[in-house]
């Protein structure tokens, strides 16, 4: 069953390839569905193609197929839509299309920092996420250097409340700190280990650590 935003975007995607042939961009989704940000759009589109009710075409970021419709929608009703400049329709490139994700301030690589806050907007290469939600975070410290992670880096994290043995994890301290480390068991314990031998292990007792997403790309900028 699909929530109602969920059934009002696929009706409304729906609609635009049977006007014109060419799924709308995510601009267009945010204000039909008078969203604030497109990560929202996201995590719906995500939820409709988990669900099999859209595919993303091969090596085209932004070009939707409806696959199928729920029982009760045999065909979307119109919806109200802002009118659209007519553009001359032209082929998603996928490889510059970009999508627009959370950007949620910045995370220590050593000691844990203060919970993130702040929701300013990250572009990132389309490329460079896969399946899921993702946010980004900037990275702060040296402790993840030996595993490619530098200061001022952005780490591209796709949202999970779980994690496996040895993944690079966003963990929540205390629910107050969050830091970018190894996951790892240590007996009944959780273990963030550090990538730089300057820094010792963390170890947390379970009902310390909230597991709130793992490293899934970076982002470098060269002055």
């Amino acid at each position: 069953m699909l929530t109602p935003k969920q059934q009002e975007l696929l009706s409304f995607i729906q609609i635009r390839l049977e006007e014109g042939g060419v799924s709308p961009s995510f601009e267009e989704m945010k204000e039909a569905l008078d969203l604030r940000s497109k990560s929202g759009i996201h995590r719906l589109i995500n939820a409709l193609e988990e669900r099999g009710f859209i595919r993303r075409l091969p090596n085209r970021a932004r070009a939707l197929e409806v696959l199928k419709l729920p029982d009760a929608m045999h065909r979307p009703q119109k919806l109200v839509v802002p009118p659209k400049p007519q553009l001359v329709a032209s082929p998603p490139i996928a490889a510059n299309d970009v999508l627009e994700i959370p950007l949620h301030g910045r995370i220590a690589a050593g000691v844990p920092i203060e919970a993130l806050e702040g929701q300013n907007m990250l572009s990132v290469p389309a490329a460079l996420l896969g399946a899921g939600d993702h946010y980004a975070l900037e990275v702060a410290g040296d402790s993840m250097m030996e595993a490619g992670i530098l200061d001022g880096d952005f780490a591209l994290i796709q949202r999970t409340d779980v994690a496996r043995e040895g993944q690079i994890v966003v963990a929540l301290i205390d629910e107050s700190e969050a830091t970018l480390k190894y996951f790892r068991r240590e007996g009944p314990n959780v273990r963030l280990d550090p990538a730089n031998s300057a820094y010792e292990p963390q170890i947390y007792d379970p009902q310390q650590v909230r597991i709130q997403g793992k490293l899934a790309g970076l982002l470098r900028r060269y002055n």
